[in-house]
């Protein structure tokens, strides 16, 4: 049996795949309710797709019917629900079910997973697809325990709540915030926005996509796939090229950046509010993000941002170290999520392989590795759809497929062979990363414009080891070709 961790797009992509090769003797674990991830739980204002939806989906699945350019959430949403229907997968799900520990069992060469509802199954292929962002970033910020207000976190939205007449603070200026603030200023008294570092945001080039255009793109299929494929090629030179290339070539991301300035110009006069809108690192060393509206927002005579730190919080408002203390009422907290390669996600939900490997003092005392960012020794017959050095393409879909196609490449191998387990060997996880990681070394995350980011893009041991320094088509070939004798079969 195969245990897919995760109901996310990673593991339902993972499950049409399985189901695709005749892997049907599976099933998928999700803590949440319902299947989607992030499409599920985040249901902040304004939630959409931030690259264009005819990339962001599957290459065997694909829908002719998105009604915008850059999908809302839930109709994203309905998208993975159709896939889920039409792969009849929704039998082999175990919803509001987390799994709290990993461990293997020699003896029976299986994996023993223990469960938020007290049982312990087993399972002995097991497809981790918990995603980049794993758990919901609590800031550690003195007194927020504190204040009586109303505190609302992104990730977990009050859909219930009533804005109007609310004096609120926002505490954080990433995607979600782009996409969330010009919609919750619209709605409050007053809006008070706290800055740590501006972010680079162009505009969007969003709009419905006529009823005609669906319908070519539903019978006419190889229209949908050519244009699908140009716009792959921009979005990966966008969030890709740019970073993984642009210290070499030093145009590919000040072209991008003299935009964005151009762009925040005719958004925003006041010369103290642009300066402050202004990013401080180079582009491309965060992810970009796109809106029509985030920078107009901050123009309203109801909306103030504050890049003073802040000292503390109080029970009844934000205080900045210049002594300011601003009243509020509603405290929003948009400040991200753990990392998946973080120690701590792995120490409260350990995955303990053999000889004593355990995942979460890996991450805290080696560089982070894994062969082709789906394996690592000592965790036989287990792969992750999210692993260092893993994401490359134009969307996360691309690199689900090939994660899914080097797991069933394995595992078909492994029954072939009448093995009961593939592990990796170290010898091909060092040789991957010994060609991996000089690239990820030269990309412009080392460079000296990106030295003030603090990007999510670089772990805490100073790797940059969020993507995979190379490009699609480079990864996809090495899903289809990587040896299969690399993996040790007893």
């Amino acid at each position: 049996m195969i245990a897919v961790i995760g109901g996310g797009i990673g593991g339902i992509g993972v499950a049409l795949g399985l189901v695709r090769e005749g892997l049907t003797d599976f099933t998928i674990i999700e803590r949440s309710p319902d299947i989607g991830g992030t499409w599920f739980a985040n249901r902040y204002p304004d939630v959409a797709v931030d690259i264009p939806g005819i990339v962001y989906q599957f290459s065997f699945a694909k829908n002719p019917y998105w009604t915008r350019v850059f999908p809302k959430g839930g109709e994203v949403k309905e998208y993975i629900d159709a896939l889920a229907d039409d792969y009849d997968l929704r039998s082999r799900l175990q919803l509001s079910t987390e799994v709290l520990s990993r461990e293997w069992d020699e003896p029976r060469k299986l994996w023993q997973l223990t469960l938020s509802d007290g049982r312990t199954v087993t399972a002995r292929f097991v497809i981790s697809a918990l995603g980049a962002f794993v758990e919901p970033k609590t800031p550690d910020i003195k007194g927020l325990d504190r204040f009586t207000g109303k505190v609302i976190q992104t990730q977990n939205w009050d859909e219930d709540y009533d804005f109007a007449g609310r004096t609120v603070a926002v505490i954080g200026t990433g995607a979600t915030s782009v996409q969330m603030i010009p919609q919750v200023a619209r709605r409050v008294e007053h809006l008070d926005v706290y800055q740590r570092r501006a972010v680079w945001v162009f505009a969007k080039p969003d709009f419905t996509i006529p009823r005609w255009v669906q319908t070519v793109f539903a019978r006419i299929p190889a229209v949908q796939n050519a244009i699908r494929f140009a716009v792959a090629g921009l979005v990966e030179v966008g969030l890709v090229g740019i970073t993984v290339y642009g210290k070499q070539v030093a145009p590919l991301a000040a072209i991008p950046a003299l935009a964005c300035r151009a762009y925040l110009f005719t958004q925003v006069r006041d010369r103290k509010l642009r300066r402050k809108l202004t990013p401080e690192y180079g582009f491309g060393c965060k992810r970009p993000s796109v809106s029509n509206v985030y920078y107009s927002a901050f123009t309203r005579d109801n909306v103030a941002l504050i890049t003073d730190p802040i000292a503390e919080i109080t029970d009844t408002g934000i205080r900045t170290a210049d002594g300011r203390e601003r009243t509020i009422d509603t405290l929003i907290l948009a400040t991200g999520f753990e990392m998946s390669n973080s120690p701590s996600v792995y120490r409260k939900f350990p995955v303990r392989g053999r000889n004593g490997f355990d995942l979460a003092n890996f991450y805290e005392t080696q560089p982070a590795r894994a062969y082709e960012g789906v394996a690592m020794p000592g965790l036989p017959n287990t792969f992750m759809v999210f692993g260092p050095y893993a994401w490359s393409g134009s969307s996360w879909h691309v690199m689900v497929e090939n994660v899914t196609r080097h797991a069933v490449r394995v595992i078909k191998e492994t029954l072939r062979t009448g093995a009961q387990v593939a592990e990796v060997s170290e010898d091909a996880t060092q040789r991957f990363h010994d060609f991996i990681r000089p690239k990820a070394a030269d990309t412009l995350m080392h460079g000296t414009s990106c030295s003030n980011a603090n990007s999510y893009y670089i772990d805490h041991h100073g790797d940059f080891s969020f993507l995979r320094p190379t490009t699609g088509y480079q990864s996809t070939k090495a899903s289809k070709t990587f040896p299969l004798n690399d993996y040790r079969y007893e």
